[in-house]
């Protein structure tokens, strides 16, 4: 499915403004936890980067060899601290359990995505500063309107878990343009550095405009839209409904930044790593559609039991799929290692309850004379790609002891099936405490054995049949949805400055300058024309407004005490209607030469990247005031995370969660992938 997004225009809906207010940062709630340890995670490896590369750069420059060894010591000592804190961070992305609802005991859990981590940003000197040198406004005056837009962006960083939260989010993002606009000029830069933490390997990524902070935002208005997708109630048609429609969006969202944002430096937002989260989204969302067909109860008659194996299989194949992008390259680097085996779990789940359901419509349902036979042989035919060499549907259908055969093999596979996932389970440590899936993953593994002990006879040979492949089938698949709430319509925090088209940061004025108007035959010497502000035109080089400075295209910004940048011509020249033969007082802004030197290029600094990164954004502390007086010199890695170019990828893009389960077999999934490697460049794009 293809969506079509533009960056700043994509679906502008009307909504009723929202308090730009997030959650209580301190609240003991399972999930603000976990977000202050990834907060605090990120902060102690930024430390241990900063250390390192100190060590490094000394490794460089000294040639005493006593210096040499001492630092060799220290950068072993910091790589080991880095692999244990990626460590941590993937054991962050592990934590499934606090992400899933609280009434739930009967479903596999899901995998939802952790919010991005960011530092705090002071707007407030630095666009000040921009307004009064930019605008020749007062920038004093604008102190409410910072305050507010870093008041939105800090309540970004701790949303509510709904869709009051999305729109904060979108809200933001939908200022993003409007401040561009406003302050990033393309021929200088602010000043301002956006600094983000990588959800998986904890590097942070420092740029200074506005590209990381709007695919940042993005990212986390899918994180949130999945925490959505996990935290509903899975017993209830409502929440199946309100899940699916949360992982469908979520997948919509990550298209979107993947086809807008191609070049983000950071793994977490690689058209790679974006690619597996979108599978995942929807394999998810397409695991709760099975549980939606299966919520209702599942009829214990042939079409229906062969319906729900083909599903099973749909799922098993979506998994299957998902599982083998993750441990592609450069994929495997970076994902969790709990997600790729929880993948490779579910995939064989699923294919083992796909058999079982073929095996209980087969064992449990002979032909009868009441049976519609053709449909019944189209209906075998459509389930299997293949039958064993001799064998035909009817054949299948109308022979007792081949019917058992086949149903037989079924059960065989299933029970075979469900034994590998529950060995997969045992692999990863983090998926062990999970009890709940645990739980399901026995109760279909016993429920197999019961339906082959129901259907064994003592005296009949052992029969090496092998069931066939089930084809997988859906009658509803997901589909990336696009969310109306990703763009919400709001009013510029900095309108008071003028009109975008005039007022912005790409456009260059004059200082204003006050003329004088008096009325000649109540004639002014110029008429008015254009939207807001308005502009004169025909000016007489001899009247007086041209004597006192008047030129032909200035824009009116203001009659006497009245402010009128956004005024139009019939409510300018009301202004000036009434002049009297005293006059009165313009003030006037002329449009520069629009041709701004060469823009400055706008450099990515991340931690640890090879070669084309510098470590800036190591070097620049919170408390430094200046951080342009700062000289960073560009470095190359000495060493990786650990030893020289190896390091085990921990991820933190998403904190999964745990739930606890009830014993339903067509309700649990977990894979089991190995999880270490080596950064390159490659993982990037």
């Amino acid at each position: 499915m293809h969506i079509f997004l533009d960056a700043h225009a994509v679906f502008s809906i009307y909504l009723p403004n929202i308090l730009s207010s997030g959650c209580n940062p301190f609240a003991q709630t399972g999930r603000s936890k976990l977000q202050n340890k990834r907060a605090s995670v990120n902060q102690q490896i930024i430390k241990q980067m900063r250390m390192r590369a100190g060590a490094e750069n000394l490794l460089k420059a000294t040639s005493n060899n006593k210096v040499k060894e001492m630092v060799l010591l220290e950068l072993s000592y910091v790589n080991s601290n880095l692999q244990l804190l990626m460590g941590q961070l993937e054991g962050l992305n592990s934590s499934v359990e606090v992400y899933q609802n609280t009434q739930e005991t009967a479903n596999i859990p899901l995998i939802a995505l952790g919010l991005k981590e960011t530092k705090d940003i002071d707007f407030s000197t630095l666009f000040k500063d921009f307004i009064l040198e930019h605008y020749s406004e007062d920038g004093n005056s604008f102190e409410d309107e910072i305050a507010d837009l870093m008041d939105l962006r800090q309540a970004c960083r701790t949303p509510s878990r709904d869709e009051a939260g999305v729109e904060l989010l979108a809200k933001y993002f939908s200022h993003l343009p409007l401040m561009e606009s406003r302050f990033f000029s393309p021929s200088r830069q602010t000043g301002i550095f956006f600094t983000w933490y990588d959800s998986f390997t904890g590097v942070p990524l420092c740029q200074q405009n506005l590209s990381l902070e709007k695919a940042s935002v993005l990212f986390n208005m899918a994180a949130l839209y999945s925490q959505i997708g996990t935290r509903s109630d899975r017993q209830t048609i409502a929440g199946l409904e309100e899940a699916i429609s949360s992982f469908q969006k979520s997948s919509g969202i990550l298209n979107h930044l993947k086809e807008t944002h191609t070049h983000t430096p950071s793994y977490d937002m690689s058209p790679a790593m974006l690619s597996m989260l979108i599978r995942m989204m929807l394999a998810q969302a397409q695991e709760c559609l099975f549980e939606k067909t299966a919520l209702p109860g599942i009829r214990n008659q042939f079409y229906s039991l062969m319906k729900m194996a083909q599903e099973a299989a749909k799922v098993s194949e979506i998994y299957d799929q998902l599982h083998q992008s993750m441990i592609q390259t450069p994929i495997k680097d970076n994902v969790p290692f709990f997600w790729s085996t929880m993948s490779q779990v579910k995939t064989n789940h699923y294919r083992s309850m796909a058999h079982y359901f073929a095996a209980s419509a087969l064992l449990d349902h002979q032909l009868s004379l009441s049976d519609d036979e053709d449909q019944q042989e189209k209906t075998l035919s459509q389930v299997y790609d293949r039958l064993p060499e001799g064998r035909s549907p009817l054949d299948i259908l109308k022979r007792k002891d081949e019917r058992e055969r086949i149903g037989k093999a079924h059960i065989r596979r299933a029970i075979l099936g469900h034994e590998e996932a529950l060995r997969i389970f045992g692999l990863c440590h983090h998926l062990n405490k999970l009890e709940a899936l645990q739980e399901i993953l026995k109760a279909s593994h016993q429920r197999s054995l019961n339906k082959c002990s129901e259907n064994e006879d003592e005296e009949e040979f052992t029969d090496y049949t092998e069931a066939p492949d089930i084809i997988s089938k859906t009658e509803h698949k997901a589909e990336m949805e696009v969310p109306a709430t990703t763009k919400v319509k709001v009013t510029d925090f900095f309108q008071r400055l003028g009109p975008l088209s005039v007022f912005s940061a790409k456009q260059r004025w004059t200082a204003p300058r006050t003329i004088h108007l008096c009325p000649e035959d109540r004639d002014l010497g110029f008429t008015l024309k254009g939207e807001t502000p308005v502009q004169v035109v025909s000016l007489d080089p001899l009247c007086r407004a041209a004597a006192d400075g008047l030129k032909e295209s200035d824009y009116i910004v203001a009659v006497g005490d009245t402010d009128c940048k956004w005024m139009g011509v019939s409510d300018v020249m009301r202004l000036l209607k009434d002049v009297d033969e005293e006059g009165i007082d313009i003030q006037v802004i002329s449009i520069m030469d629009s041709n701004p030197p060469m823009p400055t290029k706008s450099a990515t600094f991340c931690g640890n990247l090879p070669k084309t990164y510098s470590m800036i954004c190591l070097a620049y502390d919170d408390d430094d005031k200046n951080p342009k007086s700062r000289k960073v010199t560009k470095k190359s890695s000495f060493l990786s995370w650990g030893l020289k170019n190896r390091l085990k990828s921990a991820s933190t893009l998403s904190l999964p969660t745990a739930d606890h389960s009830g014993a339903l077999p067509w309700n649990k999934p977990c894979p089991t992938f190995p999880s270490s490697s080596t950064y390159n460049d490659s993982a990037l794009y």
